[in-house]
């Protein structure tokens, strides 16, 4: 027996619960063949990469991201906004996406997402005045070799309509609806290994119609869809609720048939205990962003609370512009500070974050039978991390632990589907610096902007 690929010399974080100190593992066709220690013979490889001892993990899963923003990073009319002054800041630039500055965007976070230590990402592209752009979406996970679960977002509530975006990013019930199915017969892959599929993903309560909330949920019954949604994540939301439906965020949520398995939310970070039980009950995951919610200043979820009342919760990088990174490392690093600063240093550990990061990031997907661990028989999705020995210099009993106190670290090799993408921290792309090239163009464009290049 011959497997593609043989990492060695490795401490292996396979899944929470099994961790192989001086391990081995063996890529084939994709998927884990098997694992061992030391003491075990590998099989034969056709390629062979020594860890050096590294830390090996399962690829990080991204369950929250919008990649568009990344063309309006760190935007310094809105830099110091709340969340809807910061939205209505962005909307009219958003105005401007088309499919290249579509296709680029997507790129550079997939890219940036691999160095990161991320091998799949959903993404929520709620903004849409152009047509096909999450099929350029599509076109750049393809030509990367990324593992991305599209989410097939949207809008009907324009400033007209009492909403927050301009009439240019929003569209009709019937659009939206046809091409959500449109989207699920070209793209959607439901087979074992999938390297694409797609969701749909509202983009929040007081953007979307009912109608569009109900029949989503309707849609995904049909098509065996995941359901995604920003939720109770501003006050500003509870008062739109209460004045236009009655309810809270998550009783209206609950009304328009999104309590189920199929569900993930991002954020969730106001709702009452009796309705977080209510929704873990029901099967539903949350996605955290720690460093968004920081940034902006609009408040944090009790991640680690809502995991002993049952509900998986996973870690998303959200929008490039208001995070301003597409590090889930650096998601996963703060969500331990979080979790620590909030409850004590008894609260929270490395390797709950880790498996936020991993297993909690599947679930949201609907995923966790094949990625977020490294069991035999998992999807070959792996990171091999990368520190200065400087930072490592002292941290000698464990190295779980040391990979996210002794920062900073980065994805020295990432593999996606069997194959490297990152090697020896470096992306293997041969025209990064052509995308990187345009997308600055079309990020000067989208912000209006005249500087010389």
């Amino acid at each position: 027996m011959t497997v593609s690929l043989l990492v060695t010399n490795a401490y292996l974080y396979i899944d929470r619960d099994w961790e192989i100190p001086n391990g081995w593992i063996a890529l084939k066709d994709g998927r884990v063949h098997s694992v061992g220690h030391s003491g075990e013979t590998p099989p034969r490889a056709e390629k062979n990469l020594s860890a050096n001892g590294k830390l090996v993990t399962p690829g990080l899963i991204n369950a929250h991201h919008h990649m568009y923003q990344n063309l309006t990073r760190a935007y310094a009319p809105v830099t110091n906004g709340t969340l809807f002054e910061w939205l209505q800041g962005l909307y009219p630039l958003w105005a401007g996406l088309d499919e290249e500055s579509v296709y680029l965007s997507t790129a550079v976070a997939m890219i940036e997402l691999l160095m990161g230590g991320c091998t799949t990402s959903m993404d929520h592209m709620y903004v849409h005045p152009k047509p096909f752009l999450i099929d350029a979406q599509f076109r750049a996970a393809k030509d990367i070799g990324f593992r991305f679960h599209a989410t097939r977002g949207s809008m009907t509530r324009s400033i007209e309509d009492g909403g927050l975006p301009p009439a240019s990013v929003v569209q009709d019930e019937d659009t939206i609806l046809a091409d959500s199915e449109r989207l699920v017969h070209a793209y959607h892959d439901a087979s074992p290994g999938a390297m694409g599929r797609v969701a749909l993903a509202p983009c929040s309560l007081f953007s979307v119609s009912e109608r569009i909330m109900t029949e989503s949920a309707s849609m995904a019954d049909r098509y065996d869809l995941r359901l995604h949604t920003h939720l109770a994540e501003d006050h500003d939301e509870d008062r739109y609720c209460a004045d236009v439906y009655g309810c809270t965020p998550t009783e209206y949520f609950e009304r328009v048939g999104w309590a189920s398995p199929r569900s993930w939310v991002a954020h969730y970070i106001y709702p009452s205990t009796d309705e977080i039980d209510r929704l873990a009950h029901a099967g539903v995951c949350t996605a955290q962003c720690p460093c968004s919610n920081m940034m902006i200043g609009g408040g944090s979820a009790d991640a680690m609370d809502m995991r002993r009342r049952g509900m998986r919760v996973g870690l998303g990088c959200d929008g490039s512009a208001s995070t301003d990174h597409a590090s889930l490392w650096l998601e996963t690093r703060m969500a331990l500070l979080l979790g620590r600063f909030r409850n004590g240093p008894h609260s929270m550990t490395a390797r709950d974050a880790l498996d936020m990061a991993t297993r909690g990031g599947a679930a949201c997907l609907g995923w966790d039978d094949e990625i977020g661990h490294l069991k035999p028989g998992a999807c070959a999705d792996l990171v091999v991390w990368q520190m200065s020995e400087i930072s490592l210099a002292g941290a000698l009993t464990d190295p779980v632990e040391a990979w996210l106190r002794c920062a900073p670290a980065t994805a020295g090799t990432t593999i996606v589907n069997g194959r490297i993408l990152v090697e020896n921290g470096q992306p293997v792309l041969k025209n990064l610096r052509d995308i990187l090239g345009a997308h600055r163009k079309e990020a000067m464009r989208i912000q209006r902007l005249n500087i010389s290049i």
